[in-house]
Order: C-alpha cells, then sequence, then structure tokens
C-alpha cells in the first residue's frame, strides 16, 4: 500500500501534498489517496499489431436522430459506440434534451435506457409529461451503482444509454465518495468499455463549475469522444449546443434550440430570429455575417458610447472578445482620431450568441462610430471584415457563404476588403481598405469628422 495526493480538476498524481498542482495550477485541489502495488505478470496484448495499410477504412454507420441540429452538432448523425458528454450550467436544459431524443429514438424502434442517480422515476415521469413524451420503448433507471445498471442491460439489449449524470454514480469497490475524480474517472471508463463493446452509443452528463468547466474531472474530456456544452442566458430562451471535442465530426459546429413548454425547439432560421427586434436606423447597430461552424448567421452588434463620470474610463464586452473591443478602440483612436479616451464603451452582440471570429472586427468599429457621432449605420449593410492595426481591412475566410446568407434576408449592401472583394448575387459588394474609408460609407447621413 502506498499513498499518493491526486488532483481533483485535473487528475495529476503528487508523492507529496502540495497547495498548488502543478497541472492545472488550481489551489487546494490534491486529497489524498491510499493505492495498493500489487507485482502481477506483463501485460498481454490483447491483438497483435496492423500495419495501417493493411487496414480496411469503412465508412460510419451513423443513426440520425430526430433533431437536425442535434445531427449537426455530432457531425452528422451518431455514431455506434461513441461516447458522448454533455454539459451545462445547472437548469440550462441538459436532461430535458436527453429525454427528448431518448423518446425519438425509442419511437424509431429499439429500447433506450435512461439511468437517473438525482431523480425518481415519477420525477422524470413528470418532465415527460409537460414534454408530451409517451415514453414507449423507454425505460427509466434509478440507480448509483455503475455496476448494477451495466447488468441491467444485458436483458434489454438497448441502442442508446444514457447516465444523469456522471458526478452520481459509484463503482462499491472504490472507496472515495461519488463525484471524486477516481470515481468518475473509473465509472467513465467502464462506460467506455461497454459502449466500444457492445457498440451501443452513451450519452453522460456532467456538471459544470463557476468558470464554465466540466465540475471536478476534466479529464473526463479526454476519455469521451465527444464534449458537447448547452449554453444559454439566463434571460433569453435560446440555447446554444457546441460541439468543443468530436473524434467524428467538426469542433466548430453549433446547434440552435429555443427553450418553449414543449421542450427544445429547432431554430429554423437562426439569422432571422437574432435580427427580429432590431430597430429600422438605431444608432450604434451594425449588422456582421459570422460563421459558427459552416453555418453562417447574421448577428446584429450593439454599441454604445458615454462621457465617463470617473477618471477612468471603462470598457465592457458582453459576447464579443474583450482583447479585441480594446484593439479596436484603440485604432480608431489612432487612426480616424476619435476621441475616445474620455468615453465609457459597451459593446454587446445582441441575442445572447457569442461571436468571437476577427470578421466582426469591422461591425464592431462601426457601431461604436455610431455611437459616437450619433449617425445609424446603413441598415440594409452588412460588414465582414478584420481591423489591422494600421487601420487596413483583412479578407476573412468563406465571404461568399457569408454574403449568400446576408442576400437571402434582404440585405442590400456588404462592405468587404478589397483584397477579397468578389461579385455576389442579389447583393452589392462594396470594396474598402481601411477602416475610415469604411466608417464614411457605412455612416449614413455625414462623415467621421476629426
Amino acid at each position: 500500500m502506498r499513498v499518493v495526493f491526486v488532483c481533483q480538476q485535473c487528475g495529476r498524481e503528487s508523492p507529496k501534498w502540495l497547495g498548488r498542482c502543478p497541472g492545472c495550477q488550481e489551489w487546494n485541489s490534491l486529497t489524498e489517496k491510499t493505492v495498493s502495488v500489487t507485482a502481477g505478470p506483463a501485460a498481454v496484448l490483447a491483438s497483435p499489431p496492423q500495419e495501417l495499410s493493411q487496414i480496411t477504412a469503412q465508412p460510419e454507420d451513423r443513426r440520425l436522430l430526430s433533431m437536425g441540429e442535434l445531427n449537426r452538432v455530432l457531425g452528422g448523425g451518431l455514431v455506434p459506440g461513441s461516447l458522448v458528454l454533455i454539459g451545462g450550467d445547472p437548469g440550462i436544459g441538459k436532461s430535458t434534451l436527453l429525454l427528448q431524443l431518448c423518446a425519438g429514438l425509442a419511437l424509431s424502434g429499439g429500447n433506450v435506457v435512461y439511468a437517473s442517480g438525482e431523480e425518481t422515476p415519477r420525477q422524470i415521469r413528470l418532465r415527460a409529461e409537460r414534454l408530451g413524451v409517451k415514453g414507449d420503448g423507454l425505460y427509466l433507471l434509478a440507480e448509483n451503482n455503475i455496476d448494477a445498471i451495466l447488468g441491467q442491460l444485458e436483458e434489454l439489449k438497448p441502442c442508446l444509454l444514457v447516465v444523469d449524470s456522471i458526478q452520481s454514480v459509484f463503482l462499491p469497490e472504490l472507496e472515495t465518495t461519488p463525484g471524486s475524480i477516481t470515481q468518475v474517472r473509473e465509472c467513465t471508463q467502464r462506460l467506455m468499455h461497454w459502449a466500444k463493446l457492445a457498440q451501443v452509443p452513451v450519452f453522460i452528463t456532467g456538471h459544470v463549475t463557476k468558470d464554465g468547466a466540466i465540475a471536478g474531472p476534466r479529464v473526463l474530456e479526454h476519455i469521451v469522444d465527444c464534449v458537447l456544452y448547452l449554453e444559454g442566458e439566463s434571460f433569453s430562451t435560446y440555447r446554444l449546443l457546441r460541439s468543443v471535442k468530436n473524434r467524428f465530426g467538426s469542433t466548430n459546429e453549433v446547434g440552435i434550440f429555443e427553450m418553449k413548454e414543449e421542450g427544445l425547439v429547432e431554430v429554423a432560421n437562426p439569422s432571422q430570429v437574432f435580427l427580429s427586434q432590431r430597430l429600422e436606423r438605431a444608432v450604434g447597430s451594425a449588422v456582421v455575417s459570422t460563421m459558427e461552424g459552416s453555418r453562417p448567421l447574421l448577428v446584429e452588434i450593439q454599441a454604445l458610447t458615454n462621457s465617463t463620470g470617473f477618471g477612468q474610463p471603462r470598457r465592457t464586452a458582453n459576447g464579443v472578445d474583450f482583447g479585441r473591443l480594446l484593439m479596436i478602440s484603440a485604432v480608431l483612436s489612432r487612426r480616424l482620431g476619435l476621441r475616445l479616451g474620455n468615453q465609457d464603451i459597451i459593446v454587446s452582440a445582441a441575442g445572447g450568441i457569442r461571436v468571437g471570429e476577427p470578421a466582426a472586427d469591422l461591425a464592431i468599429a462601426l457601431a461604436i462610430c455610431s455611437s459616437f457621432r450619433d449617425l445609424a449605420v446603413d441598415p440594409e449593410m452588412v460588414a465582414v471584415a478584420e481591423v489591422g492595426l494600421g487601420g487596413e481591412l483583412r479578407a476573412v475566410p468563406q465571404l461568399e457563404r457569408r454574403l449568400a446568407e446576408a442576400a437571402r434576408l434582404g440585405f442590400k449592401r456588404a462592405l468587404v476588403p478589397r483584397a477579397a472583394a468578389r461579385k455576389a448575387k442579389n447583393i452589392e459588394v462594396v470594396p474598402v481598405s481601411t477602416l475610415r474609408e469604411a466608417a464614411k460609407i457605412g455612416l449614413v447621413g455625414g462623415k467621421i469628422r476629426e
């Protein structure tokens, strides 16, 4: 027997206690653990090595789900034997999404097992009635013992297993409490081996800490095949399902849902939804065509400038990158001569969506100029460009798809970098080289004054 200290955040082991984990830099996260040291024979390979050129590659037999947005995030459907982790804030809708997923698969044929260590079958039944789920072919299992859960699957032979949540289940042979790094890691390993052998997909949910990471074991992200985050603002009914890891598809895809009485409903036209409450000729408002994975989205960028009441002006960013806001403010002050040194600047992406790509730089700059000069941005124009430190406009990828989405929603003109300007259908392309030139064209009724 020997004693080691294990970090509850990243799983790193240390022979002695440390106040700060050298792996994840978290304070007071190492706990004592006793492990047994047994001498045994050398490990035997389960299968001989194979030459890569002799292995036949066959496409994965994906199973399409009833939710198109979920199919998009998973990379085109559910892969047999895959292990998917869904994280999100408490009450964001993880259990609702999984219950709807289980109901859809059960209706298409096959048994589905929903194992919950946090709710009783009666509580799940109440939620199912609210969602309009009948439950034929959907079996509920209120159990925390992972061995007992896997033992029930031999008879049912399900086509899908859901474990809600991974922090609530445990292995009885381990002495640690449920939710600890050892329990969560070993239970996830047990589920992974069962999923690969049975070729049955498994969904597990994970709690999220206040900083947005999967609670306790970040090591889970290395074990599972796919990591999805369900995001959304507390004041908004819209939910974004974002893929941050996917061994079978892109990690940039986003699914958009709306929370209603009947559960999570897919948003067929998200660009139109995000622009539905936009005011005509509003000051401090500009529209950008951003990319979320392979999908173009039109998002309204709003800005407000106001004389500061304190010595140090504030910069506030909601839904946009704070570092890029500081950079754009500096470029506007230096290259366009805007006196923003005594101005509080607030920039927000309307609708609760987060825009992190540089293609939104020009829209942010135009919104700030519009608010500072009290001049509206052309309401029929979208702005797509990256802003450089010299005030130049740089090209962004997939410009054709961005402009096609803008034209589909009725926009007439598009401000784009001159280096990437190409003719587009149903929309006038306005090439510009500098931020000063874009501000003179984009603002209605005036020009930028020094």
